[in-house]
């Protein structure tokens, strides 16, 4: 966490919505070492929110209770501050982070997203500059992914529910891609889903909790750590003491946590929302 500097300024609040990838296939790496991809990929109600006063600087992240916030990165090194960078602005901003680091849910990429979307950059390659998950955060919606990140092709919106299992511990994405690397196997949806059990052995019993308590095979999000089911719920729905803005809290058919021994995982209840939303 970074100390802002508040003016008074002009202040716009921006949402910063949660990347799920429904689908994934390694189709090639390159010669630099990055991996070409074929995914299929959303945006859901879950999200962070940044409150930006152009009239400030610094940095100020609040983590809300319950979200998982181990590792956050340093000044300087937050995406935030790099997409200020990037596009030459200055301004002072307070994240509020909902979604969780190395859950696989482009918590990072969305924030940087925002901040280029407040900035009015829509140029993908300043956005994959910052990650190959930030062009497709800055469409939004629902699209195909290809190459690196960088080429994003919308697809008609679907509305469809998600149960997300979260882990307490994250998955380091560039172990995964190691680990891919060294035994290309595939399974299921997800191209990454063998390299991700063999970096995390742990995956695999909170991925056996949900499947048995949802009575469906959940598909691993990205890199992980993120498990999700798709259904069981109206639009809108969320999970008890769920914070996503603009869901409702129905009544107690979906626990709002998962536990294996000492450890729990947080249910959350998320739908898939348009591009260009800005909550409800």
């Amino acid at each position: 966490m970074t100390d802002g500097s508040v003016t008074g300024g002009s202040v716009r609040k921006v949402l910063a919505p949660a990347k799920l990838t429904v689908s994934l296939r390694v189709t090639g790496v390159r010669p630099d070492g990055y991996h070409e991809l074929d995914a299929e990929m959303l945006t859901l109600s879950l999200s962070d929110e940044l409150l930006v006063d152009e009239g400030g600087s610094g940095l100020v992240v609040d983590v809300e209770p319950g979200s998982r916030s181990g590792g956050l990165p340093g000044p300087g090194q937050n995406l935030v501050e790099q997409a200020l960078d990037v596009c030459g602005r200055r301004a002072a901003i307070h994240l509020k982070k909902r979604i969780p680091l190395g859950g696989g849910l482009g918590g990072g990429s969305a924030d940087a997203a925002a901040v280029l979307r407040w900035a009015g950059c829509t140029d993908p390659g300043v956005a994959v500059r910052l990650g190959a998950d930030v062009p497709f955060c800055l469409v939004g919606g629902r699209a195909r992914v290809e190459g690196v990140g960088e080429r994003v092709t919308p697809l008609p919106f679907e509305a469809r529910n998600y149960l997300l299992l979260l882990p307490p511990f994250g998955v380091d994405t560039a172990r995964v891609y190691r680990a891919w690397d060294e035994d290309p196997r595939w399974e299921g949806p997800n191209a990454l889903t063998a390299a991700a059990l063999a970096v995390e052995p742990r995956l695999g019993p909170w991925r056996d909790a949900l499947g048995e308590w949802s009575g469906t095979e959940p598909v691993l999000a990205g890199s992980g750590s993120t498990w999700f089911v798709e259904g069981g719920a109206e639009a809108g729905d969320s999970v008890p003491g769920d914070s996503v803005p603009g869901d409702s809290v129905p009544g107690d058919s979906v626990p709002g946590e998962l536990r294996i021994g000492a450890e729990t995982a947080r249910l959350v209840r998320a739908r898939t929302v348009p591009a260009g939303w800005e909550g409800d």
